[in-house]
């Protein structure tokens, strides 16, 4: 098969590439230029040919920092300003990874394309990887489910410690497994008030209030809180810890309570993508990256829905993406409100 390659100068599409072209496939590579983070691009774009040479194959750079912009940074710095939690792996794999990587795929006569997440593809849906601790399924789970059939992932049943291990074990690559591992958010450096601070002023001091609304402390501005936060903020008086419960951006309030406050049972989401034609139905869900999965019953209504967890989470936010999973496979997911 002729299959496009994402390589981004790490270890897991170095590896990738590797493998698909030992089982005789012809590859091409392609490096995406998404952002504008200076020096970034020029230093990958080097490993990238290093790599390629090594293995003989053909590369491209291919342009995509406008429709980055549209799809994934731009909602990043917004989402944030309106006081929400942004997830922009999850659009990045939807838009542009998926998405317009995909379209210059066929545009090229490629079979497939590939690309060096941690996920399976198990009868048409998205499954859960071997290496959990890797696993990407979450932020897949936005994917028109139409597209994983023109889709490999060849680590999906890999470890990353083998994955790391294969690369030092080859002189060329062994530089490809000794590097540090990649920041989750690329265009991140530090924090993404780092980022934020490049359009609007997020230190803008507002008022603390509890659930009733009363004036009990004070913040520094309410982009640097996300759900959950328990420090940085003022409360007179205080003996007990609080956390942050909800962000009100448009009167730069934070709304604050013990941690029994934080808990939610009842969750709504929107911008539904689903891979099973169920409308109501029980499954498991995570409702972070990280969080550890809950028994729930769903309700989809359209492009809305309606998660009834069966014991309560902490911590949830406007935002980031609930996903829905039964039995290791991904069955749909939706952004939390």
């Amino acid at each position: 098969m002729k299959i496009l390659m994402a390589m981004s100068g790490g270890v897991d599409s170095t590896i990738s590439a590797k493998m698909l072209k030992e089982q005789g496939h012809e590859i091409i590579a392609c490096y995406m230029k998404l952002h504008k983070k200076p020096g970034y691009h020029e230093k990958n774009i080097e490993k990238v040919k290093k790599a390629c040479e090594f293995l003989g194959i053909k590369m491209h750079v291919l342009d995509l920092q406008d429709e980055f912009d549209k799809y994934v940074y731009q909602p990043f710095v917004d989402t944030y300003k309106d006081g929400r939690t942004p997830n922009p792996c999850a659009l990045c794999n939807k838009f542009i990874k998926l998405g317009e990587l995909l379209k210059f795929a066929k545009n090229l006569g490629c079979d497939k394309l590939a690309t060096g997440h941690y996920v399976q593809v198990e009868d048409g849906f998205i499954k859960v990887a071997k290496d959990l601790n890797k696993d990407q399924s979450y932020f897949l789970a936005q994917v028109p489910q139409e597209v994983l059939k023109d889709m490999i992932f060849p680590l999906g049943d890999k470890l990353k410690s083998d994955i790391k291990e294969l690369a030092k074990s080859v002189e060329s690559l062994r530089e490809f497994g000794e590097q540090a591992e990649s920041s989750e958010i690329c265009f991140v450096d530090t924090t993404y008030i780092d980022v934020l601070n490049r359009h609007y002023d997020t230190n803008l001091p507002g008022d603390v209030v509890d659930k009733s609304g009363k004036v009990i402390g004070r913040h520094s501005g309410y982009m640097h809180y996300t759900i959950g936060k328990r420090r940085g903020f003022e409360v007179f008086g205080a003996h007990e810890p609080h956390f942050v419960l909800s962000i009100d951006s448009k009167s730069n309030r934070i709304v604050v309570g013990s941690k029994d406050e934080l808990e939610r049972s009842d969750i709504k989401i929107q911008d539904i993508n689903m891979f099973i034609n169920e409308r109501e139905f029980e499954c498991d869900v995570k409702v972070r990256y990280r969080s550890v999965p809950l028994r729930a019953r769903v309700l989809i209504d359209g492009q809305t829905g309606h998660i009834e967890l069966k014991d309560s989470a902490y911590g949830v936010a406007s935002g980031q993406l609930a996903v829905f999973y039964r039995d290791d496979l991904v069955i749909g997911s939706g952004f939390i409100v």
